[in-house]
């Protein structure tokens, strides 16, 4: 009978949690607060992970979708009453001899909330290591797997608020994918008054928007000019600020790995540089580290745990909030 515990080489290794002891070379752990005591903070690390940028940049994709709001600790977002930003009257604004105008109350509500502090924790073995640079390098693994957490978070999130339609987009004559989505743009924003203004498609999304258009190009070559839109373009076409294609992958299994979006396509309102009580659908708020602590996003702690073994840990804080699920929009391909 095999032993569950016991993990073949061809298997993704997962997430353990730190429980002070049993370490094995390679291992990644949910990191515990034994790990972030001040003794084990290391200044040069850190700055290496504030500095440090994915070659595959999934941040940017997550900033596409959930635009950084840094915030302290502990903060109040605002959840608007949407209906009250359009109401309207013809005569409200007019103010009649002897009185004062019209006083209009927004009846928002604040939403306490905090920042939530997350980590992983890399146990090395000098052994293993000829390197010079290989505490940076490991750095940048756990860096790599807490952005591709938190972005699959942010898809997560922003999957579950949205309304979704299922579409074919297929080699059928007469296909128009771009026109699906702009006649659901145009109900979601007669619903909240915004209209969303980021588009994003999964790659196997993409790839089928492409092949229903090529598949017609023998019919009228406008379907071919189409179906080679650059994103700029794609965006002008669908009359929104910005479009991306995710091709980020994760491993979902021992031999596999799977898209992050697949085969969905998402509409959402969303803006750089925002703050608390902007009309965003979807905000990652962030707490930064005192200056003396990096005073960055991220913080990195060194701790030697045996004569050979190291372990590295990686913390930040944050949390992603869909702030206003209104005009959401939510596209499955098939």
């Amino acid at each position: 009978m095999n032993n569950p515990s016991v993990i073949t080489p061809s298997e993704p290794r997962p997430i353990l949690l730190d429980r002070g002891s049993g370490y094995q070379a390679g291992q990644v752990l949910f990191a515990n607060d034994s790990r972030f005591m001040e003794t084990y903070f290391s200044e040069p690390l850190t700055n290496y992970a504030v500095g440090w940028r994915d070659p595959n940049n999934i941040e940017a994709s997550l900033q596409f979708i959930a635009p950084v709001v840094p915030v302290g600790r502990r903060f109040e977002w605002k959840m608007a009453t949407n209906a009250e930003e359009f109401l309207s009257e013809v005569i409200d604004d007019q103010r009649a001899i002897g009185s004062d105008f019209k006083r209009v109350e927004f009846t928002a509500s604040d939403v306490t909330d905090k920042t939530l502090n997350k980590g992983l924790t890399y146990i090395a073995d000098l052994d293993n290591v000829s390197n010079p640079n290989w505490q940076n390098d490991k750095v940048a693994k756990l860096l790599r797997r807490l952005y591709r957490n938190e972005y699959r978070r942010g898809i997560t999130a922003i999957a579950a608020a949205a309304t979704n339609t299922a579409l074919t987009w297929d080699t059928t004559a007469g296909k128009n994918p771009d026109q699906d989505l702009k006649n659901d743009l145009l109900t979601a924003t007669s619903t909240t008054g915004i209209r969303p203004n980021r588009i994003l498609y999964g790659d196997t999304a993409f790839n089928k928007r492409s092949l229903s258009y090529e598949s017609q190009s023998g019919t009228s070559t406008a379907f071919g000019m189409i179906a080679a839109l650059n994103l700029d373009q794609l965006a002008s076409r669908l009359l929104v600020d910005k479009v991306m294609v995710s091709r980020e992958r994760y491993q979902s299994s021992a031999s596999a790995m799977s898209e992050i979006v697949s085969n969905l396509v998402f509409g959402f309102f969303a803006e750089d540089g925002v703050d608390t009580e902007d009309p965003s659908n979807i905000k990652r708020f962030v707490s930064s580290f005192a200056p003396e602590q990096g005073g960055g996003l991220v913080r990195v702690f060194v701790q030697q745990i045996s004569a050979k073994l190291v372990a590295i840990t990686v913390e930040h804080y944050s949390k992603i909030v869909v702030t206003y699920s209104g005009g959401i929009r939510k596209w499955t391909i098939s």
